[in-house]
């Protein structure tokens, strides 16, 4: 049998709790998620904060440009679902909850682009990683932290400042000679959309051969959680990392209210 994939918790527990939210994380951890997730953006005053949107006003009370908005002024802001939550979480937060986490818990930070500030949101992270002392890990296998992009030039960017934190290369489509398993040398980990995997499942075994482990997304279906076992993925974000991991560890017992069947 397959072994059996890593659980990444999608902007944390987000099918129970509001995306980037601490409740979310919280609720990620205490479901046993292997490995956390989050989109970053930079702020006016330059603060890194978990975000997937240009804009605040999907995911919160408030309204504006997530780059033209302070910590500050977000701190006023209620970011939760059916619970209020006020005030945005910042990487340096999220970090410092993984690390305080009473198992080893990874963290996979996507960069994302376009935006106003072009490449300062991964020279901040470097910055970030640095100061928590997971910048340069003694054996990129054990990193704390993954970075990841869809721009490759965010990638390159990135693994020029630090070249010993692993880095995945996320695509919704193939490109080029992708299809057959193939990352610029900068991009560690091959990360396709859980829908290329459904028409190719082959591709994670072909990535493999070339020494690219795979991190899919987004993978809450029974079906597709199932696809990825069978084909290999190392590490599978999910918007519900409770019922994906008991689903992993006894796939013929139905889970009510956990993931989709």
């Amino acid at each position: 049998m397959a072994e059996i994939p890593e659980v990444v918790a999608h902007r944390g527990a987000s099918a129970h709790r509001a995306e980037h939210t601490r409740s979310a994380y919280e609720l990620a951890l205490e479901q046993g998620a292997d490995a956390l997730e989050c989109d970053v953006r930079v702020t006016r005053d330059g603060h890194l904060v978990c975000v997937h949107d240009r804009r605040i006003d999907r995911t919160s009370s408030g309204r504006g440009v997530v780059s033209a908005l302070t910590v500050a002024a977000m701190a006023e802001v209620d970011f939760g679902r059916s619970a209020a939550e006020y005030g945005v979480l910042t990487l340096d937060e999220l970090l410092g909850m993984a690390c305080a986490s009473a198992r080893p818990t990874r963290l996979f930070v996507e960069t994302k682009h376009p935006v106003r500030y072009g490449g300062l949101v991964e020279h901040k992270l470097v910055a970030l990683l640095a100061r928590h002392g997971l910048a340069a890990p003694d054996d990129p296998r054990d990193s704390q932290v993954f970075m990841m992009s869809f721009a490759p030039a965010a990638i390159r960017r990135f693994k020029e400042a630090a070249p010993r934190v692993p880095t995945v290369l996320l695509f919704s489509r193939y490109t080029g000679a992708r299809r057959g398993g193939v990352l610029p040398p900068w991009a560690d980990l091959a990360g396709p959309d859980v829908r290329l995997l459904r028409e190719d499942p082959g591709f994670v075994s072909r990535a493999a051969a070339l020494g690219r482990d795979t991190y899919c997304w987004t993978v809450d279906a029974h079906a597709d959680i199932d696809l990825c076992r069978s084909a290999g993925v190392r590490y599978l974000a999910t918007n519900s990392p409770e019922g994906t991991r008991l689903h992993l560890a006894d796939p013929d017992s139905a889970h009510f209210g956990s993931v989709t069947g």
